[in-house]
């Protein structure tokens, strides 16, 4: 530990040093009254060295958390050494303005940490040097890179059209909550519905229409389900949705809400109002289902009851008994 001493004698040519370089350093004494205040500090502060000198941390900067920073500080006295922070646990310790903000995207500066033991020439420690790093560009081009990263992979599972999840991502989620059903044994619900006579929406009123008649249907279907569910553009105008721990029978009222709202919904384009409906259908998970294939299956075929029946109407999916 020998090499990360400082002495008090020291800490003078340390602040001459510290007047020239671009990183903040504060003195400390045991009751958290500032010693020492550098130029750094002066300028991204605002406050003079004449104008702190003597007065307490927490006075001039009541938002540093008090508890968390003591004990930060009594352990580099009791231990004599040194203890670090940085932006990734705590973004910074004195909230300064981002020192160059046309090329930079942070609204502050981001920093890191170094609490340091001063020492006594008997060894004793009754002040701690605290040194501020700025670290905004570092922090910055970290924190932009993961916003980018989690927008590209929101983007990689949404349907741009109706901003549902797209085929591929919602496939894997019935994968997984068809392997969650078989652990927990907890209902699980698939409803799968298209929409009755699309192509003629197309035809009669052009594909933009069309469109604006799938967006709507996502909107109702948004509305009538729960934010634990997972709905999901299948292809062209079908769509599926996970109803997470509900049975056949809770799930066909949910699916008879979402056939009635559609079926009094009118869709507005190019002046004309277009009336529509849906077919669904209803599986929940039976024993002999090897996977979640066998699941969508079964749910198609209740979707296929209902369109074979005149459309417009929900039809849970029995399995015919053995001969």
């Amino acid at each position: 530990m020998a090499a990360e001493k400082i002495e008090i004698g020291d800490i003078y040519w340390v602040m001459d040093a510290l007047q020239s370089i671009d990183v903040g350093l504060v003195v400390l004494d045991r009751n958290y009254h500032i010693q020492a205040w550098n130029s750094f500090m002066a300028s991204h502060s605002g406050l003079r060295s004449e104008q702190v000198i003597g007065r307490g941390i927490f006075e001039l900067y009541a938002d540093i958390p008090q508890d968390w920073f003591k004990r930060k500080a009594e352990s580099v006295v009791q231990l004599k050494s040194r203890a670090f922070t940085t932006w990734e646990q705590r973004p910074f310790l004195f909230k300064f303005k981002n020192a160059r903000p046309i090329t930079g995207t942070a609204d502050f500066m981001y920093q890191n940490i170094t609490f340091i033991p001063l020492m006594a020439l008997d060894g004793s420690v009754h002040q701690v040097g605290i040194i501020i790093y700025d670290v905004t560009d570092i922090a910055s081009g970290k924190t932009d890179l993961l916003a980018a990263n989690v927008q590209l992979e929101q983007l990689s599972r949404t349907d741009l059209l109706t901003q549902l999840n797209n085929r591929n991502y919602w496939e894997s989620c019935l994968a997984l909550e068809f392997a969650r059903t078989q652990r927990t044994r907890h209902p699980c619900t698939l409803i799968m519905f298209d929409i009755d006579h699309f192509k003629k929406v197309n035809d009669t009123y052009g594909h933009p229409a069309g469109d604006d008649v799938i967006r709507a249907t996502a909107q109702v279907l948004r509305d009538a389900i729960r934010t634990t569910d997972i709905a999901g553009r299948y292809g062209g105008e079908e769509f599926g949705v996970i109803l997470i721990n509900s049975s056949a029978d809770s799930s066909h009222v949910v699916a008879e809400r979402l056939r009635t709202n559609i079926e009094a919904l009118t869709v507005t384009h190019g002046g004309h109002s277009i009336r529509y409906t849906i077919s669904l259908g209803i599986a929940d998970i039976s024993a002999d289902m090897q996977d979640y294939k066998q699941w969508l299956a079964a749910a198609d075929q209740g979707l296929y009851q209902s369109k074979h029946a005149g459309r417009n109407r929900t039809c849970i999916y029995k399995k015919a008994p053995a001969a």
